[in-house]
């Protein structure tokens, strides 16, 4: 086993800000708003209705087909509407509305729990399933399909990500230090699905401290290691942690699982744990909030529905003397950009980057054209041709960018734009491409209808 991947950059990590910072649990005090589609797949299908009185722990939405996923409220109180909000990324969705009563009453006993020997495999699923989660390291996809592929004997690797490669985010490296019991007996359970698999805890090795509590944590469990990643973005990238353990490579057309593998976040593993064992619905998750124009950086377990503004509030507000230049949902590499921080935190979100200086005012500023110099190329995971992809989406040659230079292999995890010494915003570029061609496939397709 290899223990880095192909390609791969090192941009400044800036984890000394929370990396020391425990979670803790934030309880807001605010309304809560619960996007219907905080998942890949069908939105949710709401079970409540305008003045429902509602727990915590609560069905609010039940998933609407196989790839969807249940929505449980974070809070009690009272459902105030449903109606379309403002959500990440900018567009308006619809939401169910709750007025929070700070009370934070449970909807039953999530303290007690069961023997996991007495648990079938279809009720492990089905417990995951029913409890809403998704996977937790970004995409937000039902966990309880990816825990379903055709041949569960062909898989050969349940991969736990804990490499949290993305810059500023922490969450994960103190949910490993505190909680490293809990996410190797979840993981021991998605185990017990692959037969034929080898558990693998993969944590780069700027998290010492979280290397020694999971190793710990897994010593007397046979089927499980725990592996010292080199410290290189996107080690955390599912098809780089794959070609690191596996040694595989392999499109984007293919799911890990034709490959042999299943990848679940450590969070993820968390909210495994606590559903099977102990019927705890996914309502909160761990979350970083961090930045230089942060006063008081830290890590959190949030609950789904919080304003990322009523965090900030949490943490200290904005640094005295500073300003917020960039607010980004996630880290700098990979994160999405914040209009306006009145929008609810989902289930897939796991961090808050405040920036007093904008990254992309200052490349924009410098930029020049193309030096041909080929550092895109060297440092992208997939081995793709950054370049050459920029100049056929430039001109307008999608053929050429899908077909030729197999552009929609781009994970889009920004190291081309990062190396680039020309300050080209490669990846945004790429964004734009992709997003086209999907709508010209969706149209092709409604037009064969």
């Amino acid at each position: 086993m290899k223990n880095t991947f192909r390609g791969g950059v090192h941009p400044a990590g800036h984890k000394d800000l929370s990396r020391e910072s425990r979670l803790r649990l934030f309880d807001p005090k605010g309304e809560m708003v619960f996007p219907l589609s905080m998942h890949i797949g069908k939105p949710a299908k709401p079970v409540v209705q305008k003045n429902d009185e509602v727990k915590v722990g609560q069905l609010l939405a039940e998933a609407d087909g196989f790839v969807s996923a249940p929505i449980h409220s974070s809070c009690s109180g009272k459902v105030k509407a449903i109606e379309k909000r403002r959500v990440l990324g900018g567009g308006m969705a619809e939401c169910i509305i709750i007025d929070n009563d700070g009370q934070f009453t449970p909807y039953a006993d999530y303290t007690q729990k069961i023997d996991a020997a007495k648990l079938s495999n279809s009720e492990i699923i089905q417990r995951v399933q029913a409890a809403g989660i998704v996977g937790l390291g970004g995409a937000g996809f039902p966990t309880a399909v990816k825990l379903q592929p055709k041949d569960p004997d062909a898989i050969e690797y349940v991969i736990a990500n804990g490499a949290e490669c993305e810059p500023y985010l922490t969450c994960n490296d103190q949910l490993m230090r505190i909680h490293s019991n809990e996410i190797a007996e979840g993981l021991e359970l998605v185990l017990r699905l692959f037969p034929n698999a080898e558990g693998v805890i993969c944590i780069e090795d700027n998290k010492p401290e979280a290397i020694a509590a999971m190793s710990i944590a897994v010593s007397d469990k046979p089927r499980i290691s725990v592996k010292t990643m080199i410290t290189k973005y996107p080690q955390g990238g599912e098809r780089s942690l794959i070609q690191a353990v596996a040694g595989v490579d392999f499109p984007t057309s293919k799911l890990p699982a034709d490959v042999g593998c299943v990848v679940q976040n450590v969070g993820t593993l968390y909210a495994i744990q606590r559903a099977v064992l102990y019927g705890e619905p996914l309502f909160s998750q761990c979350f970083t909030i961090t930045g230089e124009a942060v006063a008081e950086p830290g890590n959190y377990f949030v609950r789904v529905g919080t304003s990322y503004a009523e965090l900030l509030e949490a943490a200290g507000g904005v640094k005295e003397g500073m300003e917020i230049r960039k607010a980004l949902s996630g880290g700098p590499m990979m994160g999405i950009a914040i209009g306006s921080l009145n929008i609810p935190i989902q289930k897939q979100n796991n961090g808050l980057t405040l920036l007093a200086e904008d990254p992309v005012e200052a490349a924009e500023a410098v930029m020049t054209s193309c030096l041909r110099c080929g550092r895109c190329t060297t440092v992208c995971p997939m081995g793709l041709t950054p370049q050459l992809m920029a100049d056929a989406a430039i001109a307008g040659d999608l053929e050429r960018y899908e077909k030729k230079l197999y552009g929609m292999d781009c994970i889009q995890c920004g190291s081309c734009s990062f190396a680039c010494p020309a300050k080209r915003p490669l990846t945004p570029t790429f964004k734009q491409a992709k997003a086209e061609i999907l709508e010209k496939r969706k149209r092709e397709g409604g037009a064969k209808k």
